[in-house]
């Protein structure tokens, strides 16, 4: 639907008045002169600035900025908003990526003006409080964990994963070993490979079984002295727990090997069995999305990393540290350095740390058991109408397939992905892992209450029916949203990164 915007001086523009209309930019709204409130004086001198701006750093030609009355911008960013899927608005079943409810009280407490107003060059003496609650997270992480020390400073996933790669290193260095070699199953996240290359290892993949876990035998035949270490989520990214993990602990340190657990599943056992239990010497945790932090859309997130006490002399510093009856910054003797400008997304972490308080040891085994509950509600409810990978209890998430209505009927993951968000859902992660064909991955998180879920699986029954009557409905939707059906393929190839950009020839 068109009309004639009065921001947009009388021509014909798209509004968003219902369904898919456009919103025109900021730059289509702009009026020559047409300014926001203003101060009648500035106390800054006019342009030429004389002395206090040297002549060379000021720019030749004005900056060309969108001129919009305050009402106009301000609408134009609210409608902008509302066209935004959230958390707070409704379930967000993405597999892996744990997008579960962020308690506002966390929230309230990382704002409190004597954590939110500290500069992190503060000293010490002056920011007691803060390294406190570092050290009481730090210990809350290693009792969670099972283990003896951890850093603070890695901003997310990836970051740990880097900096448990390092310590891998730095481990083998001080024993006079160069090992090049780093197992990763076939069902690894994909950050794994790539954390890998980049901490100047090569990567050998080791499949599945027909259970979805490690094949136990192919691990077995690659381990050698030129193994550094194993990288492993478990559960894993199936939704499955790795049942053989003693043995496989065992085979990997016999060579001199260390573990690497990837917390991105640490949710689903939370209060039930701890990484250094099982074997693991690296262990790092995503705190945004165990302990319910905001994140997505490239943070803020956190990434500790916790070791076995055999690498705390390797740890990133300064850590904070309790010295006697105060708190202080000690660097490790034999440690890698800083991975963090200062000492991490300190917010986050003390969300993280109300998180665990708030929560105490018997509700967060709740929150890992309500994960599992979730999860197996969804697989048994949905087993009906989609295959399952592999149809045996799941942890915290579960892996359905289209594979059957692919060949059938010409759906595929995508086209159910996109129909879920017509009916209010957002969509579950696709095409992960790859080992399994048409992945539909959902992992519903304990904050979804059964009446949601039986709302999503609603959802998934109704897609499922229309699959087989009227499999065209679906390659159109999603067909209410702003935006409708988008090419991924041809937008990550032609990325037009601004409103006046071309795609390139």
């Amino acid at each position: 639907m068109t009309m004639t915007h009065p921001a947009a001086g009388g021509k014909a523009s798209s509004a968003p008045l219902m369904g898919r209309a456009a919103e025109p930019t900021i730059f289509e709204l702009s009026q020559p002169g047409r300014s926001s409130f203003q101060f009648r004086t500035t106390g800054v001198p006019p342009r030429p600035a004389g002395d206090l701006i040297p002549s060379e750093f000021l720019a030749d030609d004005v900056v060309e900025l969108a001129e919009v009355s305050e009402r106009d911008l301000v609408a134009h960013f609210t409608r902008l908003s509302h066209r935004q899927f959230s958390v707070d608005l409704g379930a967000y079943p993405l597999g892996s990526c744990t997008m579960k409810y962020n308690p506002k009280v966390c929230d309230t407490i990382a704002s409190l003006p004597g954590l939110a107003g500290v500069h992190p060059g503060a000293p010490a003496s002056l920011t007691q409080g803060w390294l406190e609650i570092m050290v009481s997270l730090e210990a809350a992480l290693c009792e969670v964990t099972g283990m003896a020390s951890a850093t603070l400073q890695p901003a997310a996933g990836a970051a740990g994963e880097l900096t448990g790669l390092l310590l891998m290193r730095a481990y083998h260095a001080a024993r006079g070993e160069e090992r090049r070699r780093i197992i990763i199953p076939d069902s690894a996240h994909g950050t794994n490979p790539a954390s890998v290359t980049l901490g100047g290892y090569d990567v050998t993949t080791v499949p599945s079984d027909d259970r979805g876990c490690v094949d136990l035998a192919a691990l077995k035949a690659v381990l050698d002295t030129d193994v550094a270490g194993i990288m492993l989520t478990n559960p894993n990214t199936l939704g499955l727990f790795e049942e053989d993990i003693a043995e496989i602990a065992a085979a990997v340190h016999d060579v001199g090997g260390l573990l690497y657990y990837d917390g991105a599943n640490l949710n689903a056992i939370l209060g039930v069995v701890r990484p250094g239990d099982m074997g693991f010497d690296i262990v790092h945790m995503n705190l945004h999305k165990t302990f319910a932090t905001p994140h997505g859309g490239g943070g803020p997130g956190a990434g500790p990393v916790a070791v076995s006490s055999r690498l705390t002399e390797f740890l990133p510093g300064p850590r904070a540290t309790k010295v006697g009856d105060r708190y202080d910054w000690v660097t490790p003797p034999s440690s890698i350095g800083r991975v963090h400008g200062w000492h991490g997304n300190a917010l986050v972490l003390a969300r993280a740390l109300a998180y665990i308080e708030i929560h105490g040891g018997d509700g967060l085994r709740k929150v890992s058991e309500r994960a599992v509950l979730n999860a197996n509600w969804i697989r048994q409810r949905l087993s009906t109408v989609f295959d399952v990978a592999f149809d045996r209890p799941c942890m915290h998430e579960v892996v359905l397939s289209l594979t059957t209505l692919r060949k059938d009927h010409g759906i595929k993951a995508i086209d159910v992905a996109k129909r879920l968000m017509e009916e209010g859902f957002h969509a579950p992660t696709v095409y992960f892992p790859l080992i399994v064909d048409e992945a539909l991955m959902i992992e519903p998180t304990e904050t979804e209450s059964l009446q949601t879920l039986e709302a999503l699986a609603q959802a998934f029954e109704l897609i499922a029916a229309e699959a087989l009557s009227d499999p065209d409905s679906l390659h159109a939707a999603p067909r209410t949203s702003p935006v409708g059906r988008v090419d991924e393929a041809l937008a990550a190839r032609q990325l037009i990164q601004t409103f006046d950009a071309r795609p390139q020839p």
